[in-house]
């Protein structure tokens, strides 16, 4: 069950385009993400900030300047759609607006957004947080959500017929962690977001829900991993041992879990559910 998902024998989501924000991390949940809808012939967006400007770029799970390439390359040979990527800062309108139209000008249209870009490195205790450091995680993490589902929720009411929201939000949504207090109130902000909008949207048949996975150990999973073990004066593997016996089903996600989440919530089979917060946590997180 903890396989990556094959090219499936249905495709829903045949000539359907997928915009996937922050999902140019060869091995990210975001890719995970894009590979589960190419495997059912969707055309898939990769959107992302190639080559982000910060020195251990590759251990914080950021894209690298042909780490892009690499995750269009991978999507294509999962499915039969269409896989292209489009460079967008989501804190920028003008480059929101613009991924947007670069979509449509390819494709014609959209059909699903996935919120998944995020930045979930910058950590430390309350009491020595920078003002800068709270504004960067504020700024990707929930004004990013905003200005994206904004701008593809006009491009949905424009085309008439409904559309798909879907927002990667996390466990630290319902639960509060140590160290992380930007990233836990940009998540818990993030839900909230999601609520309003569902409201909001539904009348145009849009609807807006978030998938909160508990850890997965991507490439920014495993910083973190090495993150909070230290933090908390733990070893690595004492650690690993105290988060897997927390979890009733004995292991921590998998970005094929969170990908199968949003798979349904895409789906015909989900089409009177918005505006909910699926926990995906192997029992972890129950609010």
């Amino acid at each position: 069950m903890s396989e990556p998902l094959a090219r499936a024998e249905h495709q829903r989501f045949t000539n359907r385009v997928v915009l996937i924000t922050g999902a140019g991390r060869p091995g990210g949940l975001g890719e995970g993400i894009a590979l589960a809808f190419a495997s059912e012939g969707a055309h898939v967006v990769i959107a992302d900030v190639p080559g982000a400007s910060v020195s251990d770029v590759a251990e914080v799970g950021l894209a690298r300047p042909d780490d892009l390439a690499l995750v269009v390359t991978a999507v294509e040979a999962s499915g039969e759609g269409d896989v292209i990527s489009v460079a967008c800062d989501v804190r920028d309108p003008e480059q929101v607006n613009r991924m947007v139209a670069e979509v449509v000008d390819r494709f014609g249209r959209i059909d699903v957004l996935v919120n998944n870009a995020g930045i979930g490195f910058v950590m430390g205790p309350l009491v020595d947080v920078a003002e800068a450091d709270w504004d960067l995680v504020l700024d990707v993490n929930l004004k990013g959500v905003f200005l994206c589902t904004q701008a593809v929720a006009r491009r949905f009411i424009e085309q008439g017929d409904g559309g798909r929201v879907i927002t990667i939000a996390s466990q630290a949504a319902k639960s509060g962690f140590p160290f992380a207090a930007a990233y836990t109130a940009s998540k818990h902000g993030v839900v909230g977001f999601t609520r309003s909008a569902a409201v909001e949207l539904g009348q145009h048949g849009i609807t807006v829900n978030a998938v909160c996975p508990n850890h997965v150990t991507t490439g920014l999973g495993a910083w973190q991993n090495e993150y909070f073990s230290n933090a908390l004066g733990m070893s690595l593997d004492d650690y690993l041992a105290a988060m897997k016996s927390r979890i009733p089903l004995g292991r921590a996600g998998l970005p094929h879990d969170t990908a199968a989440a949003c798979l349904f919530l895409a789906s015909s089979d989900s089409n009177y559910i918005t505006g909910e917060a699926l926990n995906v946590s192997g029992g972890e997180e129950y609010h």
